[in-house]
């Protein structure tokens, strides 16, 4: 086959391209990805140009059946992809004008692969986004449920991993929620400025043919266009935001793993793991791993490293397309592939997760959690506060010498450190005590987690 044959742009050249350059240019290996985005496109590209007269309504169905007939192929894997075809897009119009002649080789007036792909990667990231924020919400709904189950269970709230102060399993849930919540925002946001649409821009300064791009975009879905040529040829920006958002995602999915990892230790032994969602030693018979939290954890890293990829590959470029785009489909790919699978694990392990109450009950009586409560107490009694501090620090003192908490001391004991401190004090010194007292919204007490648990899934009805 001729080199003209083989590449719509080789009436310039006069040499075939060298068999390594050829390998190392292609992007089929990982834009084949793009195909029913690519093939979605085209088949809005012909309508148009049907519509504006450029192409008649015969021509129109012919390439647009052609081009089904390529995505039954794909799907049902029996289409050859060739580097020496280079792209998705050259391999399905190639196949086009194998299918239907040359009635195929005019689909692509009006555009070029420039705009060609810049539309494909949208199209190809609103759907992903939209699984994504499935996965992302189905997540919440997990962290809601579980939350609202134990919303009574205290267990120790932490400060540079010290015990602080006593809080609900339940409200400390929650915060992740929140986490996710704001996560879900940012890539709605991200969806709704990915969603104007290149396609028009050609190689970067237009076109002259009479082309209608709202057409084009309203079969599309997109709700606009791109407003000016060279940007929309060479904006990356989605791609980047959208990495972006997962880095950030990934991070608080990290900072969650960690917590599950410690708290399943010995150690600690808040929690079990299921058994789904762990593996073992192959020479310690007694080891439960907890691999899916900590892999998430590393995965974190991947796509971090993804975002500044994207960054760099951006930074000196300048307008309009440059080769150099061809990098910015892996990265994106991958963190599409990563994040989905990393919310998916997620939710399904959510509901795995076994509290050990009693244990964690027990954390929160040492450490002296309620420390901050018979602070309150003092001033309630009229002790100015850095005062009340002071007598607080030193009962604490007292009951690390003696290995007391503060609820095991007798009152005399208390009482040689401050005389306000009377029988009552025992009421704020008891764990319930403490965590019904954060009785307001966004405190730790069982009935506002109930109630923040309420707005939460009113808050996912509503998305």
């Amino acid at each position: 086959m001729s080199n003209k044959v083989e590449k719509p742009w080789g009436g310039r050249f006069s040499e075939p391209t060298d068999a390594f350059v050829e390998a190392f240019t292609a992007s089929v290996t990982f834009d084949k990805r793009l195909y029913a985005h690519d093939i979605k496109g085209s088949i809005a590209h012909a309508t148009m140009l049907a519509k504006v007269g450029v192409l008649t309504a015969a021509e129109r169905d012919a390439i647009v059946d052609g081009l089904r007939a390529i995505e039954a192929e794909i799907e049902a894997g029996e289409f050859a992809w060739s580097i020496a075809r280079e792209d998705v897009h050259m391999n399905i119009e190639a196949r086009l004008i194998e299918r239907i002649g040359d009635v195929g080789k005019k689909l692509h007036t009006g555009r070029s692969r420039n705009d060609q792909v810049a539309t494909d990667i949208r199209l190809y990231l609103r759907d992903e986004l939209a699984e994504i924020l499935w996965e992302l919400e189905r997540l919440q709904a997990a962290l809601v449920d579980l939350a609202e189950r134990e919303a009574d269970t205290i267990m120790p709230g932490f400060t540079h991993l010290q015990t602080a102060q006593p809080v609900t399993f339940g409200h400390h849930l929650l915060a992740w929620f929140e986490m996710l919540k704001r996560d879900n925002g940012r890539l709605r946001d991200c969806a709704a400025r990915l969603n104007v649409m290149p396609l028009g821009a050609a190689a970067l300064a237009g076109t002259s043919y009479p082309i209608d791009r709202h057409y084009t975009a309203e079969l599309l879905g997109f709700d606009g266009v791109c407003e000016n040529s060279l940007d929309a040829v060479s904006d990356r920006d989605f791609a980047i935001e959208f990495v972006a958002d997962a880095s950030l995602l990934m991070m608080h999915l990290s900072r969650f793993s960690e917590e599950l990892v410690i708290w399943a230790s010995a150690q600690f032994d808040f929690i079990e793991l299921g058994d789904s969602f762990c593996t073992g030693s192959s020479i310690m018979p007694q080891k439960k791993n907890p691999d899916v939290p900590e892999l998430i954890r590393g995965k974190t890293g991947r796509v971090n490293g993804h975002l500044v990829a994207l960054l760099t590959l951006m930074k000196g470029q300048p307008l309009a397309y440059n080769k150099d785009n061809q990098e910015d489909k892996e990265p994106l790919f991958d963190t599409v592939d990563t994040l989905r699978a990393s919310l998916r694990v997620f939710a399904d392990m959510i509901p795995a997760i076994t509290p050990k109450r009693d244990n964690m009950r027990a954390a929160a009586r040492s450490g002296f959690s309620t420390a901050t409560d018979l602070a309150d107490y003092l001033v309630r009694k009229g002790v100015p506060f850095r005062d009340a501090h002071e007598v607080v620090g030193k009962a604490v003192a007292l009951g690390v010498k003696e290995n007391l908490d503060l609820a095991d001391m007798s009152l005399a004991q208390l009482r040689q450190f401050s005389e306000q401190i009377g029988e009552d004090v025992f009421e704020v010194l008891t764990l319930d005590g403490s965590v019904a007292a954060r009785d307001h919204i966004g405190g730790t007490a069982p009935a506002q987690v109930r109630a923040a648990c309420d707005r939460a899934r009113a808050w996912l009805q509503a998305h």
